[in-house]
């Protein structure tokens, strides 16, 4: 057989077996297992006797009130303790990673640089319980096999087997640099008219309902030029190359800085971004701290 084989694809005997048959053998004890594994006396005398069929050998035998081991089962005993000792170092040593040590943190880059960058100055980062280790991507990671511990994520606040907390709805409005979007209505829609709209392509069925629903008619900009992140739509409007469709809460630093302004007051739902995290860290100590924090740096939001 292959020897790059998994061992369990190679074990012949029941795990739960060799488990009932170690802790036994540890003990000296089927009652004293059987306390241990959480199991009735009687499933680990069974799970012994089909050891010992499976193996075709005896493995322990009673001499009065005690168990006894065999020549055999003295042998097999220690091997077992210390394999599975090993797993269960395993399992606690990945416990401890997850739950101590700074939270990891992915996010969107948008979300990252036009949110929360501009409020990092006010994280409490020397406070103990509220250490962070940020990454980006475009790709969502698999939480759930602790690749982070939690995310930022944009949605509708679904995520089979994850707990999600909202920290702000969205509302999408077409944004330009503050020289566009001065005038009359009629002048903003003729700088529209010339100008080169960035859009993300996950914002393309976006721009239709923004653009059907707005007062007045629809627009037509000059051109537009497909990205694939809404932050580089807002850098190239930011930096004067055209304008962009993205969510106003992401930029409101960026209008609030006069870097950006909304064409006009129309604005469409666009989801909302939330606080993703296992189950497993529900309680988690630096989840509650961060979601917190997020939600008291949320204007007009509170816990």
């Amino acid at each position: 057989m292959d020897s790059q084989t998994p061992i369990s694809m190679r074990l012949s005997v029941p795990l739960n077996a060799l488990r009932a048959f170690e802790a036994a053998a540890r003990h000296l004890s089927v009652k004293e297992a059987a306390l241990e594994l959480s199991v009735t006396a009687s499933a680990v005398s069974h799970q012994l006797r089909i050891l010992e069929d499976s193996l075709g050998l005896e493995l322990m035998r009673r001499n009065g009130a005690r168990l006894e081991l065999t020549e055999t089962g003295q042998m097999l005993a220690p091997e077992l303790t210390a394999g599975f000792s090993r797993i269960v170092q395993a399992v606690e040593n990945l416990r401890q990673d997850r739950t101590s040590g700074p939270l990891r943190l992915s996010m969107l880059p948008t979300f990252a640089v036009h949110w929360l960058s501009p409020r990092l100055i006010s994280y409490p980062f020397d406070r103990a319980g509220f250490e962070l280790l940020i990454s980006t991507t475009q790709a969502p990671v698999d939480l759930a096999a602790g690749v982070a511990d939690a995310a930022i994520r944009h949605g509708k606040g679904e995520w089979p087997g994850l707990l999600s907390d909202l920290l702000f709805d969205e509302t999408v409005t077409l944004l330009g640099p503050p020289h566009l979007t001065g005038g009359s209505e009629e002048a903003l829609r003729n700088a529209i008219g010339e100008a080169n709209l960035f859009l993300s392509q996950h914002r393309r069925e976006a721009f239709e309902e923004w653009n059907a629903t707005l007062p007045g008619g629809p627009v037509r900009p000059a051109a537009i030029t497909i990205v694939d992140s809404a932050g580089l739509g807002l850098k190239a409007a930011i930096d004067g190359a055209g304008i962009t469709l993205a969510g106003a809460e992401i930029a409101g630093a960026d209008i609030g800085a006069g870097r950006l302004v909304p064409f006009f007051d129309h604005r469409i739902a666009g989801g909302g971004y939330y606080l993703v995290y296992p189950r497993a860290l529900e309680r988690d100590r630096r989840i509650r701290n961060l979601r917190q924090w997020l939600v008291s740096a949320t204007p007009g939001r509170t816990r």
